[in-house]
């Protein structure tokens, strides 16, 4: 230490002295030095001193090159770091922003400053900043919140922001980074979100459905949970494609959100199904109101290729609280009421009742068994003769479909057949029967027995955009049977709102030969008005007018009218259920001529038809 000392002050007299000869020199030119050794001395150590003093220059140099080099690349860090970074005044308006933050803001660095952050955030998310933003100001510690940003013309950005306040003291603000979230945000909205319409899902739909429970028991008020299916959806995606049929769903979609009110929700559950949930009812009339609004709508018509297209919709619907069940029970509840709405036939409502709930269960184990049956072979085609009374000859039969039931023994077509024009068993039972029909008629022909054939279809098979392709492949199948010698029947009812698709049909079904008929004609609402545009081969008057004709002069009434109707449209009639002699006298006298039913002869297996063909002679009464 004393060492240091003594050569510190060794070299500060040093200079001293130096400074002295200097200043000697400049006075005097050549000034002497006391001696030769003491000059030479003193040279040395000013060379020495210089020499330090450069070197201690090039280190400056050098640190102050690294501490610019290490602004750089903080500079750097900071301007192209993929998150943005902010700092923000007390009253939030923007000091600095790197690139990454005016890139999420949508605006140049220059032209930020000076904005408030929070005029660009959504005002969904607004209230989630400010709260972020006051806590930032009074607190040190790091705050967290996620935004959405509402920016014209761009796309949805979601924000994840981490701030630390300023040190305590007027004028600091904050700091924030800012990192984008939006692919996350998208794939959780896709996880509960349909992503077709955009509607919520069953996950979503469910804590919805929990949550509007809760609110209803707070408030002493209802909640109506409806399901809606669309009635014959699927012949649009069939006809058009699933292109255009994605784009009706898509407007049904929106149609459903302008029918409810702020705060309800309308959920799409798959396909053509949908759940809407309707809060803080006070009674039932009020979710009624809502329901018309949705089947009015669902009525106007969806655009498809410049094409109208006519859609309607059924509907089951609960109250909550008065059904007490949990949400996976209310769901089953309404879907199983909706379903009972199809089967009144569509474009209605029905509301749950426990009765209902034993229905719809029975429902679905029957199309269990009807499935399990029909892989199993346990359906069979019993055929009941058609003649022509006036003439007393058989001019064909009618399949109907029989089960063989393994515990129930056998069942007519009565016990089962309405479940399954219903069900989206229609299609696979009507291809069954097609395909068996003309195969006994191939046996038959093969036998030398010439009898044509009628076979009663589902409206939902008929509709099939395929069926005319699978007609035709099924004729060329069995190419011994005349197309003249099958005859297709459809419901009455199953044709009033499908009236232009249906008579394309019709007319595709002839041009392969194949005769058409109406069944159980005078059953449905708008017979006059549809008839004179399907062109129709044969109606077939409904055996329940027929039944009564001798007994009730308003059923006798409507078979005199079916007859006239047929003379007036030039096509044939034919009674079915004609269970006496009497019946068929009097069915004579009013103009008819073809029947079928128990007075004739009562459906029966195919091996009896040629024997039965062979034996039979109408009624002496019938050929007066």
């Amino acid at each position: 230490m004393k060492k240091d000392q003594s050569l510190s002050w060794n070299k500060a007299g040093l200079r001293r002295r130096a400074e002295t000869v200097i200043k000697q020199r400049m006075l005097h030119r050549n000034p002497p030095l006391s001696n030769v050794s003491e000059a030479l001395w003193l040279i040395h150590e000013l060379q020495v001193h210089q020499l330090e003093l450069e070197l201690r220059n090039q280190v400056l140099q050098e640190t102050r090159q690294q501490l610019e080099q290490r602004l750089k690349r903080y500079t750097d860090l900071y301007d192209f770091a993929p998150v943005g970074y902010a700092t923000l005044a007390r009253d939030g308006t923007i000091r600095e922003i790197n690139l990454a933050g005016a890139t999420f803001l949508g605006l140049e660095r220059t032209r930020l400053i000076g904005r408030r952050l929070a005029s660009f955030i959504s005002t969904d998310t607004s209230p989630i900043f400010n709260a972020f933003f006051d806590k930032m100001l009074v607190n040190v510690t790091k705050e967290s919140c996620e935004v959405a940003l509402a920016l014209d013309g761009a796309p949805p950005c979601h924000l994840q922001l981490e701030g630390i306040g300023g040190t305590s003291g007027k004028g600091n603000g904050c700091r924030i980074a800012m990192v984008d979230i939006s692919a996350r945000k998208h794939m959780e909205h896709l996880a509960y979100h349909d992503a077709l319409t955009l509607l919520p899902n069953r996950f979503l739909l469910v804590d919805r459905l929990q949550q509007a429970m809760a609110q209803v028991q707070r408030d002493n008020k209802r909640l109506a949970i409806c399901c809606l299916d669309l009635d014959n959806f699927k012949p649009i995606n069939d006809t058009y494609g699933h292109k255009w049929g994605d784009q009706v769903l898509i407007e049904v979609a929106q149609r459903l959100k302008e029918c409810v009110r702020t705060g309800d929700t309308v959920a799409r559950l798959g396909g053509d199904e949908f759940i809407l949930l309707l809060g803080e009812l006070t009674g039932i009339e009020e979710c009624e109101q809502v329901i018309v609004r949705v089947l009015t709508a669902l009525q106007a018509p969806f655009i498809v290729i410049d094409q109208p297209v006519q859609l309607k919709a059924s509907l089951g619907i609960t109250l909550y609280p008065d059904d007490n069940a949990d949400p996976d029970t209310l769901l089953r509840h309404v879907d199983q009421a909706m379903y009972a709405a199809k089967q009144a036939g569509g474009h209605r409502y029905r509301w749950f009742d426990t009765g209902l709930d034993h229905r719809a269960r029975d429902y679905r184990a029957l199309l269990q068994e009807i499935r399990s049956g029909l892989e199993s072979k346990e359906f069979r085609l019993y055929y009941q003769p058609k003649v022509d009374m006036r003439r007393g000859v058989v001019t064909g039969a009618e399949a109907l479909i029989y089960w063989q039931h393994p515990q129930k023994g056998l069942l007519s077509p009565a016990r089962f057949i309405s479940a399954i024009d219903t069900s989206e068993l229609a299609c696979a039972v009507g291809q069954w029967v097609l395909n068996e029909a003309l195969r006994q008629m191939t046996v038959w022909v093969a036998h030398g027995l010439h009898l044509p054939v009628s076979i009663n279809l589902s409206g939902h098979y008929f509709l099939q955009a395929d069926f005319i392709t699978q007609l035709r492949t099924l004729l060329a199948n069995y190419p011994t049977v005349p197309p003249d010698d099958l005859e297709l029947e459809i419901l009455e009812t199953a044709i009033l709102e499908n009236m232009t698709e249906v008579s394309s049909l019709i007319t595709g079904c002839q041009e392969l030969g194949v005769s058409f008929a109406l069944d159980d004609f005078g059953t449905g609402y708008s017979s006059l008005t549809y008839l004179k545009h399907l062109p129709v081969n044969l109606l077939k008057i409904d055996q329940s007018f027929v039944r009564d004709m001798l007994a009730d002069a308003d059923a006798l009434a409507i078979v005199k009218g079916v007859i006239g109707l047929s003379a007036a449209f030039r096509c044939k009639v034919i009674a079915e259920g004609v269970e006496t002699v009497e019946h068929g006298r009097q069915l004579l006298g009013l103009g008819c001529e073809f029947a079928q039913g128990y007075a004739i002869a009562r459906p029966m297996l195919p091996e009896h038809i040629p024997g039965w063909v062979s034996g039979w002679a109408s009624p002496d009464e019938w050929a007066a």
